[in-house]
């Protein structure tokens, strides 16, 4: 049994802080992943909190790994380790059986699981950990456990704080350095794309109908108009990388191919909120905006805030570029960091940089 239970603990330690360290290097990734179960579950007033929550759960799940591992109080680990797993299998279990969420993030933007599998993941490991928690008093801590925790309490919070100062060490997302973004928003070859069918909603004595364009009642003037919708007939296989990169312009002109298409190099200046934009950035964008003056580069901001919002921002910090807007996921999928800068050689991202770092 001691053989058993030496290898269940190695496995679990293992996991859990691989685990943690995929999530540890994009904490900002794991936290839009819980606003996305908290509105899901209609526990919105938690969502202010989620950065707060993804940072504390990425640093347990190292550190809960680590002490597993050495054998560090394991009295106390096993009982909050069979609580995590516990909560996670419900979690997965809930994503998989109601369909409302298709990825759970528990191994980040690195590593996709599907909803079956990340469920009978945590199932397996539900069953290793209570082996663990049932024979926890036979498990002795080894040589220099207490060190090793503080040295894994140090690290988790040490790569979560660098990389939300900074960037994620690896861009896991469709818009990491060297990736084309029309190329991107292909489908992938094979694929069957997501069939819609036009359909048309009449209403006649009070009552709505669905009709198709075959058979919609053209000629029948008791029928009142009132919407067209898409319809999704059939799903596809597959989805391309990038799906939501539309840039439009002030007039709700879209201008996203003629960006992409520019041989000049782009600058694209992502503020998803300008209302929540970080400071410190702004001599290093008056430089880069010098150049655009210059007619040497183009400079684009890109958000998903109002008009009125936009206005006051370019006047607040001096700024006389133009804004497109796009939507706020969209751009919290391209730039970890609010503000982010990305450079564009006809459409193919070379540079992508944290407000603290705009070169």
């Amino acid at each position: 049994m001691k053989i058993i239970l030496n290898l269940l603990r190695i496995i679990v330690g293992v996991l859990f802080i691989f685990s943690g360290l995929i999530k540890a290097n994009d904490p900002l990734g794991l936290s839009y992943k819980m606003e996305e179960f908290f509105e899901v579950l209609h526990l919105t007033f938690l969502s202010p909190y989620s950065l707060a929550y993804s940072i504390l759960m990425n640093a347990f799940e190292i550190i809960a790994g680590v002490a597993v591992l050495v054998g560090y109080r394991m009295r106390i680990f096993s009982v909050l380790l069979l609580l995590l797993i516990i909560f996670f299998t419900f979690l997965t279990g809930y994503a998989l059986f109601s369909g409302t969420i298709r990825e759970c993030g528990c191994f980040g933007d690195c590593i996709k699981l599907t909803a079956v599998e990340t469920f009978w993941k945590d199932v397996i490991l539900l069953v290793m950990i209570l082996v663990i928690f049932f024979y926890r008093k036979q498990i002795q801590p080894v040589k220099g456990a207490g060190i090793a925790l503080v040295i894994a309490t140090i690290l988790s919070f040490g790569i979560q704080w660098y990389t939300l100062k900074h960037l994620p060490f690896v861009d896991c997302l469709p818009y990491k350095i060297g990736n084309n973004i029309p190329e991107k928003m292909k489908l992938p070859p094979g694929a069957t794309p997501d069939v819609y069918e036009m359909m048309f909603i009449y209403e006649k004595d009070g009552q709505k109908k669905e009709f198709t364009a075959d058979n919609y009642p053209w000629s029948d003037s008791t029928w009142k108009f009132v919407d067209r919708k898409d319809k999704l007939v059939k799903k596809g296989n597959a989805e391309p990388a990038i799906k939501d990169f539309i840039l439009t312009d002030a007039d709700g002109v879209n201008q996203t191919q003629a960006i992409l298409a520019e041989t000049k190099p782009v600058y694209l200046f992502l503020v998803q909120n300008v209302q929540k934009a970080g400071s410190g950035w702004d001599v290093k964008m008056k430089v880069l905006q010098d150049k655009w003056k210059n007619q040497g580069i183009l400079i684009y901001g890109v958000t998903a805030s109002t008009k009125e919002e936009i206005a006051a921002f370019k006047q607040q910090h001096g700024l006389e570029f133009p804004f497109v807007q796009m939507d706020g996921v969209a751009i919290k999928t391209a730039g970890r960091s609010n503000p982010c800068l990305i450079l564009l050689d006809k459409g193919t991202i070379k540079g992508k940089w944290h407000y603290n770092d705009i070169p």
